[in-house]
């Protein structure tokens, strides 16, 4: 702890003599003015964070070098020596123009086209980090969604686009990570180029005439309208649950449901929608947590963990009123199970509403298990989820046969490469960052490691348990398989089958394969693009049904079964200027098959692409609910009308994969038809025999032994036997 107060002090003592300086040359205005929060500005609002951290007082310190006793100019700028509002909201003093720091006023000092000059004077690297990760550039969201509509410039899982023009100008070595993770990434990389571009463009606009000679361009249109409303390079719609701000701003500064304003501030209007709730920073312990409604001002659409995360899922139910509670982001939502690590260990299993969508008291921040690196970003251009985060579940709970240190690097993110053997251990040395700007938290016997190599902070042996810390200030205890197994402390038999005696389960199935008992599923989109003459395009959208019950089984990029969702599934009719319809109800192709799909024929765009649903329940799937279900396979759901197209179908019961699953990775796809056969031949055992220990499971899956007509005669033998019984 010394070590981490002593380092600190250095840091500050360099930031204050350096970062600030001000040329000896410049006379200083110290004390010049009443400054921002004189009566009829700013008086009453609260300072950014608690005076008490050193982080303020330095604020303050410099502030008084440029003639401001607050130091709001060190992150706004601006003039603190009138009363003026138009000219104290322009100019700065001309000793901060020679100094680091703002240039101007500004607004929101955390919008990205201005942050190096605020956010990143005292948190360098974050700035550029930030502007290459997928909350700026949305590659794999653009990307997939283009390629629901065919377009050749993102086959084979290639990302030429984001939001803007960005080059990873430092190359493929991550910034601010340990030695391991840039080992690590550096191999990932290589292996996977597409998933890491150089750079990217911003994806181009076509005009109306020429989406009408090439109807697919629409695609680009729709993603402009409807798909662009969350970066960070803008702010909320300004309506009820959606009021956000942008860049560094969009986390790390909190707005109410409703954007009313909760502080002391009397210059800023209460009866207003539209403003922060308070003048106050949200980071870790020392300030508190990014609430979850926070992250859902923006995670609400495509695969919808965010919301699903809290526990709803969008509703086609439109009749519900806007004062609903359920009514937000445009959207209405149903009440269903929040994730378990949302509702907190204290939570009723028995209740599925036991925690409402809100909730800021028992359960995880998102925070609390996404590092910086899978938000802010590593400084490498990521083209989609699965590259930039760095996490997996094994990391803090372990296996049934290991603990989470006792894991090799890479478990759970195979990927395709073969792991070394070695343990990952732990540490008890934070990334410089994490010194600089985190929470002193006690490492006890060490950090526990992410699967790519960084210390997690807030993730600690303590003895023999392993505890998470969560921002707002909660500790939670994390249960470890390989304890639960020793002591042979399953709640039922079948989770002991599951976990501990089928050891393909936790071999080469994602966790939450079995533990996320309904996912978001908002199938197809049905896209109607009208063109007009010098105007954008007119877009209406709508789904074609959602559902959340059996989530589909795949193989993710990863290698591992993992549920499947919705990706991007269009079907669109095109109307030209003249309204003549010049294309209607059209499904299009994807521009190349799939290399691991192992077929030579184009499959459909359609994508079902794998998703962690954010879902987590202690109760996990039945085993019947996968192993017996056409729907989970992925052989089309029973409830769809014969005649009528299923969008969650994507293979046939001959193994022909028929749509696209996930548009990124090569090792996604559907069944095969061994998996296929195998997957739904348990089927057939499990309903009688779930609870069997492993030798049973090991003698049935092994081929030849035992096939349907061997087990009707034993069925058979049996019953016969059992009626002839007195």
């Amino acid at each position: 702890m010394n070590y981490f107060k002593s380092y600190r002090i250095l840091f500050f003592l360099i930031l204050f003599s350096s970062v600030f300086y001000v040329p000896s040359n410049i006379q200083l205005i110290a004390q010049a003015g009443e400054g921002c929060t004189t009566k009829g500005c700013h008086m009453g609002i609260s300072d950014i964070v608690p005076e008490r951290l050193e982080m303020m007082q330095l604020i303050k310190k410099n502030g008084q070098r440029h003639g401001d006793m607050d130091g709001c100019i060190i992150c706004h700028g601006g003039n603190p020596n009138t009363k003026r509002k138009k000219k104290a909201h322009r100019s700065i003093p001309p000793s901060l123009m020679k100094a680091a720091g703002p240039k101007a006023f500004y607004k929101n000092p955390g919008d990205l086209k201005i942050a190096k000059n605020t956010c990143g004077v005292c948190h360098p690297g974050y700035v550029y980090r930030v502007e290459r990760s997928l909350m700026n550039t949305a590659a794999g969201q653009i990307q997939a969604s283009l390629h629901a509509w065919g377009i050749e410039a993102v086959k084979d899982g290639q990302t030429p686009y984001g939001n803007y023009a960005v080059i990873d100008s430092d190359g493929p070595i991550p910034m601010g990570a340990s030695k391991a993770y840039d080992s690590y990434m550096s191999a990932m990389i290589r292996q996977y180029p597409d998933q890491y571009p150089e750079s990217l463009s911003p994806f181009p606009l076509p005009i109306a005439s020429q989406i009408e000679k090439d109807h697919q361009l629409a695609g680009f249109e729709l993603q402009r309208q409807k798909c662009q409303r969350c970066h960070l390079g803008v702010e909320g719609r300004n309506k009820k649950g959606d009021f956000r701000g942008s860049g560094c701003s969009a986390c790390h500064m909190q707005y109410g449901e409703d954007g009313f304003y909760k502080g002391s501030d009397d210059s800023i209007p209460k009866d207003t929608a539209g403003h922060i709730l308070t003048h106050q920073i949200k980071g870790n312990r020392k300030t508190g947590g990014i609430q979850v409604n926070t992250c859902n001002a923006c995670h609400n659409g495509g695969k919808s963990v965010g919301i699903s995360y809290a526990g709803l899922m969008e509703s086609a139910i439109e009749e519900i009123g806007l004062d609903n509670p359920m009514t937000k982001n445009g959207k209405t939502y149903l009440k269903l199970s929040a994730d378990l690590h949302h509702r907190g260990p204290n939570s009723n299993p028995n209740n599925k509403h036991d925690s409402p969508a809100n909730n800021t008291q028992t359960g995880l921040l998102c925070q609390d298990c996404h590092t910086s690196m899978d938000i802010h970003g590593d400084g490498n251009i990521a083209g989609s989820t699965l590259a930039q985060v760095e996490i997996e579940c094994t990391d803090c709970h372990g296996t049934p046969d290991k603990l989470p240190w006792e894991l090799a690097l890479g478990y759970g993110d195979e990927s395709g490469k073969t792991l070394s053997l070695s343990p990952r251990g732990l540490t008890t040395q934070k990334l410089l960052s994490q010194r600089q700007f985190g929470f002193d938290f006690d490492p006890k016997n060490g950090f526990l490691l992410s699967a790519r190599g960084n210390p997690m902070e807030n993730v600690v042996l303590s003895q023999n348990s392993v505890i998470v810390y969560s921002a707002k200030g909660n500790d939670f205890k994390v249960p470890l398989l390989k304890q639960i197994n020793s002591r042979k402390a399953w709640k039922t038999d079948m989770a002991k089958t599951a976990m501990a005696s089928v050891k393909y389960h936790t071999r080469k199935m994602e966790c939450y394969a079995c533990h996320s008992t309904w996912a978001s599923q908002p199938y197809g989109s049905r896209v109607k693009v009208k063109l007009q003459t010098k105007k954008a395009p007119l877009i209406e959208t709508r789904h074609v049904y959602l559902r959340w019950e059996d989530p589909v089984l795949g193989i993710n990029g990863e290698g591992n079964i993992s549920p499947l969702a919705p990706g991007g599934q269009v079907e669109y009719t095109i109307i030209g200027k003249n309204n003549t319809v010049l294309a209607q109800d059209i499904l299009p192709q994807s521009p190349s098959a799939i290399k691991t799909a192992e077929q030579t024929y184009p499959l459909s765009a359609s994508d079902t692409a794998p998703v962690q649903p954010h879902t987590t329940q202690r109760k996990a799937r039945a085993c019947e609910n996968c192993h017996a279900s056409p729907k989970t396979a992925g052989l089309g759901s029973p409830y769809v009308p014969k005649d009528a197209f299923d969008w969650s179908k994507i293979i046939t019961g001959q193994g022909m994969q028929l749509v696209t699953v996930g548009t990124q990775w090569p090792l996604s796809k559907a069944f095969d038809k061994t998996q296929l056969d195998g997957f739904l031949r348990i089927g057939t055992c499990a309903g009688c025999h779930k609870e069997m220990d492993q030798g049973f499971w090991k003698k049935i899956s092994t081929k030849g032994i035992l096939d349907q007509a061997d087990h009707n005669k034993l069925m058979n033998h049996t019953i016969k036997q059992l009626i002839q019984k007195p």
